[in-house]
């Protein structure tokens, strides 16, 4: 039979453990909200470096462009004033070629460094990706061990008793001593 204070010691042992358990479930919904708070704003961030990047990578692509055309008009100025000096001759024809082959490797050029930059935007918007993966995994990871950490009913119940146990084991020990 159960002594009036093991009775009192396992009570109080249950209320300590279903307040501790209602504590433990408020943090891990606040983890929670912060958990949906906090992936929101990641994925606001990542859609504004992306539109950062998107915007970047089209005004340097146009820019490029137009450096590219510029550069044909000027290889065809040149081209036409040598071809408009009249003279002929292997010399104006070397010269001739010389232009056209300088306008062909600036053109090559631009066009190697457009290829670049998709490549670097490509490199760049899978990096915000990543990014966002990495916040929403942490993210994610917390709100778990939130919730890893509210106690089961069943543990309290076991502590509960444990408790009204030992206390009612230290009971009999003490009357055992003494008498």
């Amino acid at each position: 039979m159960c002594s009036i204070a093991a009775g009192i010691s396992g009570g109080l042992s249950l209320f300590q453990g279903l307040a501790m358990r209602g504590a433990a479930k408020d943090a891990a919904n606040q983890t929670y909200q912060q958990e949906l708070e906090g992936t929101q704003s990641a994925e606001d961030n990542k859609r504004q470096k992306q539109r950062a990047l998107s915007e970047g990578k089209e005004e340097k692509t146009v820019a490029a462009r137009q450096d590219k055309f510029a550069k044909a008009i000027d290889t065809l100025k040149g081209t036409k004033a040598l071809l408009a000096k009249g003279q002929v001759g292997v010399t104006t024809n070397l010269l001739v070629m010389d232009q056209i082959r300088q306008g062909a490797n600036y053109n090559e050029k631009i066009r190697q460094s457009i290829e670049s930059m998709n490549r670097q935007y490509l490199f760049d918007v899978k990096s915000t990706e990543a990014e966002y993966q990495g916040i929403r995994n942490r993210l994610r990871s917390n709100t778990i061990n939130a919730y890893n950490q509210i106690p089961t009913t069943g543990s309290i119940l076991l502590g509960a008793a444990t408790s009204a146990f030992n206390t009612e084991l230290g009971m009999e020990n003490n009357i055992f001593n003494m008498g």
